[in-house]
């Protein structure tokens, strides 16, 4: 009795009224469907946000080529190159959701997702020793721990602040014995240039300009503390659009092989956009490898290192579980072949 209750006065009755009840309801069905497809199809992107860095050699290539326009055309989706000065500015246009895919050190893409920023990364553009601590020409430091009380230029959240926090720790120093002076990359290496500061946490290919332009030095070198160039995704943009994620590293993959193979295109590319020397910019590639891309064990160990490192010199919270951070940060979903 109950259940006829429940149905109301057509209950015991199949008459016309039944009819068009049932027919306005298969009516409104398939309008609810016909608008969930369009707005599935409404919500497929017409355009896709990259980034291009002067730190990402890869990037200015794909840019120039327009080997991703070609890809993409096919699908009606136009690409919006936009520049970063810095994994911080990646970082933060990935987290506003102005880019979908942007450049970063490996160690600031942690340090991005341990602040909640929501990107995966997928690829590697390059195993770089892109950062040094540097000091000008005449100056008498020549070591980590003369580096107390003085003003040290820097960039917060990007490899070049890792790397000091971690040199910083190595000679029992925090950055509370130094006097930080936060700046963009271009605008550390003029400070110190001017004497504004006693040193620079660099990043090539500025560092190499200071080097080979006003004989900077780099006192404090260590190649396993620069972390793996990477490529970060938005994770909601990865989430909907796994084949247009694929299609965006095939491309990167075709510009990273003529990079590879043509070395002085590569150098003119970099010359064009940093409008350094050719000097400069040899430097800069000399210590820049572009032989792997696949994110896998290498890369997450990498990471690891540079997270646990700053757990212990405070920098990233006690009860991060670090390697958990990185499993998730990592996203071999779409790894590519050497």
């Amino acid at each position: 009795m109950g259940a006829n209750l429940s149905l109301g006065p057509f209950a015991h009755r199949k008459g016309p009224r039944m009819i068009i009840s049932r027919r306005f309801a298969l009516a409104g069905l398939a309008a609810s469907l016909v608008l969930s497809a369009g707005q599935a199809f409404a919500q497929a992107p017409k355009e896709i946000r990259v980034d291009f860095a002067t730190y990402n050699p890869v990037s200015l290539v794909l840019k120039d080529s327009g080997i991703l326009e070609k890809a993409l055309a096919a699908d009606g989706i136009t690409v919006r190159w936009v520049q970063s000065a810095g994994s911080n500015k990646a970082l933060e246009f990935l987290n506003a959701g102005s880019l979908d895919f942007g450049s970063t050190a490996g160690a600031a893409a942690l340090i991005g997702k341990i602040n909640g920023n929501p990107i995966k990364t997928i690829y590697v553009y390059s195993r770089p020793e892109w950062t040094a601590l540097v000091t000008g020409a005449k100056s008498d430091i020549t070591k980590v721990a003369d580096l107390k009380g003085k003003r040290v230029a820097v960039t917060r959240g990007t490899d070049p602040h890792i790397f000091l926090v971690r040199a910083l720790a190595e000679a029992k120093l925090t950055e509370k014995d130094v006097k930080l002076v936060l700046l963009q990359h271009a605008d550390g290496r003029l400070a110190l240039e001017r004497g504004d500061v006693d040193a620079w946490a660099g990043l090539d290919p500025l560092m190499a300009a200071a080097e080979v332009e006003s004989g900077a030095k780099l006192f404090h070198r260590k190649a396993a503390d620069n972390t793996w160039g990477v490529l970060n995704v938005r994770e909601a943009f990865a989430k909907d659009n796994p084949a247009l994620v694929r299609k965006v590293l095939a491309a990167y993959e075709e510009a990273r092989a003529y990079a590879l193979a043509n070395p002085a295109e590569l150098k003119k590319t970099l010359v064009a956009y940093t409008k350094l020397s050719d000097a400069v910019i040899e430097r800069q590639l000399t210590r820049t490898e572009l032989t792997h891309a696949t994110i896998g064990q290498a890369q997450a160990e990498t990471i690891i290192a540079a997270g646990l490192a700053l757990q212990e010199a405070g920098v990233v919270p006690a009860k991060t579980d670090v390697k958990a951070v990185v499993d998730d940060l990592l996203d071999r979903r779409f790894a590519v072949t050497n």
